[in-house]
């Protein structure tokens, strides 16, 4: 009974949209209290804070002190120093995706959170989702995936591609189903509204023969989020939009008549807090022990699949110019 009523001690980096949107989690989440909120824009931070209770904001060496566990909710290109300070100092580690920018970084940091004992837990968040459940628990061994997430341009999320804002979402749950290694990435993508690609479509193979479509845009006039799968188990269609499932299998649903003993089944779900379910996930890693649904190795194989897609685009590009489809930029002096 003192061990369910301990309580994770958190502080959180970064108090921009997904900073805030945790700190609200912490604040009513069973487990966990929130210790203070760091972020460089004081009063940024300081509006968090008070949203949140009136918690601290502290610099990140005061934050460490007094805390248990670390969310790290700042922009991409500083997951991995404030991550790997975090578990350097024996604190458990929330890091949001991409857990890093290079396999290098990714790998030290599952180092460094082996050699301190601690939690490594990276937020891939619809991992807790009711329909990434919903699949997983009729497909388990497809031979066809075919995923499009494309959404309407919004500057958030802009200081990384289209590949690790939106797409590495769909990779890491086409990797969560599909239980074999890369063999190989032809991508293409495009920069329209910022430095990095905005747009961008891949097709990956696995060394089992499953393949795997990806297109993911964030300059699109619609928000879309779909899934198709094929397997031997049947064909699933999913909207993760209007929380719709329908299977065409054997074992569900009912009869469809002149198939030859097919069934049809349709699945709606509620709408589920899936961050509430990430934070108990993480509370229960740290405090019980629990095993990590999304630990640093699968979060270092969702940017392994991104890095690869984006190299992808870099060679697809290459021959591109080098054919004279396109013509590079003119590079001034």
């Amino acid at each position: 009974m003192a061990q369910a009523a301990r309580r994770l001690r958190i502080g959180i980096v970064g108090a921009g949209h997904f900073g805030r949107f945790h700190a609200l989690k912490v604040l009513s989440g069973a487990r966990e209290e929130l210790v203070g909120i760091h972020d460089p824009d004081t009063a940024r931070a300081r509006r968090v804070a008070d949203e949140a209770g009136g918690v601290p904001v502290l610099s990140y060496p005061d934050l460490l002190a007094c805390s248990d566990a670390i969310i790290v909710a700042a922009p991409a290109e500083y997951h991995f120093d404030l991550a790997r300070a975090a578990l350097a100092a024996g604190r458990h580690v929330l890091v949001e995706k991409p857990m890093a920018a290079t396999l290098e970084q990714a790998d030290e940091l599952m180092h460094l959170a082996q050699r301190h004992g601690v939690v490594l837990q990276v937020g891939h968040l619809l991992r807790y989702s009711a329909e990434h459940r919903a699949i997983t628990e009729r497909i388990t061994r497809p031979l066809y995936i075919e995923a499009t997430r494309i959404a309407p341009y919004k500057p958030r999320g802009t200081d990384v591609s289209v590949i690790l804002d939106l797409m590495i979402h769909d990779l890491d749950l086409v990797l969560a189903i599909v239980d074999s290694p890369i063999e190989s990435v032809d991508a293409l993508g495009a920069a329209v509204s910022s430095p990095f690609e905005d747009i961008a479509n891949a097709r990956v193979r696995f060394e089992n023969g499953c393949v795997a479509t990806i297109a993911a845009s964030r300059i699109s006039l619609k928000t879309e989020r779909r899934m198709r799968l094929f397997s031997q188990e049947g064909y699933l269609s999913a909207d993760f939009m209007k929380r719709e499932l329908t299977m065409i299998g054997r074992e569900r649903g009912l009869p469809l008549p002149g198939t030859g003993g097919f069934r049809r089944e349709s699945v709606t779900w509620r709408d589920h807090d899936t961050l509430a379910a990430e934070h108990a996930a993480f509370a229960a890693a740290c405090l019980d022990g629990a095993k990590v649904l999304v630990d640093g190795a699968a979060g270092r194989r969702a940017l392994a699949a991104a890095l690869a897609v984006t190299q992808g685009i870099a060679a697809t590009r290459a021959r591109m110019e080098a054919s004279g489809l396109i013509i590079p930029p003119v590079q001034e002096d």
